[in-house]
């Protein structure tokens, strides 16, 4: 996607000590970096602080993330939400996490607006309030026509019943005789995931200092890089970002190879 270097350089002003944007090469972006954001109720607890005032400070972090990844030119953000396990928390907190996706996309929309982001949503959506799918709806009416950034919620999304949901439209197909068994292959597994059309993931970053997957994107990170950061998600910023991107920078990917061989 590309940059205004102009907006770039002001919005990364006033860099701390450890890093800046002369740290990082900005023609070696990646194209699409993915965040589980974790660590919203723990950052709250550690304060006093009921644990949704941590999904509320969560928003900002996410508000930011999105600015962020336009001004570098990335082509595809995708944050993890809300996972198919969520359901298993106190209902008390689970409504407020439907409430907030509702109202917090209404605010938003006018970020997407100003900045061409086209919205993309990853998961079951049917399972979730009405209320919270038609504003999900509304949001994708609005933003299909952007061809800048797209990003990509993932809600109500495990990656296990996501790769049984491409198995079972394979199966389906193969029954009905609309594909051979012989044309199963990875390529056609990738057409039916939610992430159809994305490119894999470069870069995935994780907060709070957790060192696990969570039953995200399993098919799509079999080759990205990560980073994880002890800080809690409601305390990311453009800084932190910059180190991600810092330290993505500095790995040789191979893909199963071998570098300059």
């Amino acid at each position: 996607m590309l940059r205004d270097e102009t907006k770039l350089r002001a919005y990364f002003a006033d860099a701390p000590d450890d890093i800046s944007l002369d740290d990082v090469d900005i023609t070696r972006i990646p194209s699409h970096v993915s965040f589980i954001m974790d660590g919203n109720g723990r950052w709250a607890q550690a304060r006093g602080l009921d644990r949704s005032r941590g999904h509320v400070a969560g928003v900002d972090s996410l508000r930011e993330t999105v600015t962020t990844s336009v001004r570098l030119g990335v082509d595809v953000l995708s944050a993890y939400a809300f996972s198919t396990e969520n359901w298993k928390r106190p209902q008390r907190e689970v409504n407020l996490l439907m409430h907030l996706f509702a109202t917090t996309l209404v605010k938003e929309l006018p970020l997407f607006h100003q900045e061409n982001v086209r919205l993309k949503f990853l998961g079951d959506l049917d399972a979730l309030p009405k209320e919270t799918r038609d504003v999900f709806q509304r949001g994708l009416d609005e933003t299909a026509s952007y061809d800048g950034m797209t990003f990509a919620l993932a809600v109500n999304y495990g990656s296990r019943a996501e790769i049984a949901r491409a198995a079972r439209l394979i199966a389906e197909e193969v029954a009905a005789g609309t594909m051979r068994p012989e044309d199963v292959d990875v390529e056609a597994v990738s057409q039916r995931l939610y992430t159809a059309g994305l490119p894999d993931p470069d870069l995935l970053v994780r907060t709070s200092g957790e060192l696990r997957l969570s039953n995200y994107l399993l098919w799509q990170l079999a080759y990205t890089e990560m980073y994880v950061t002890d800080l809690y998600w409601p305390d990311f910023n453009r800084w932190e970002y910059l180190r991600a991107i810092r330290a993505f920078q500095g790995r040789g990917r191979r893909y199963g190879g071998v570098v300059n061989a």
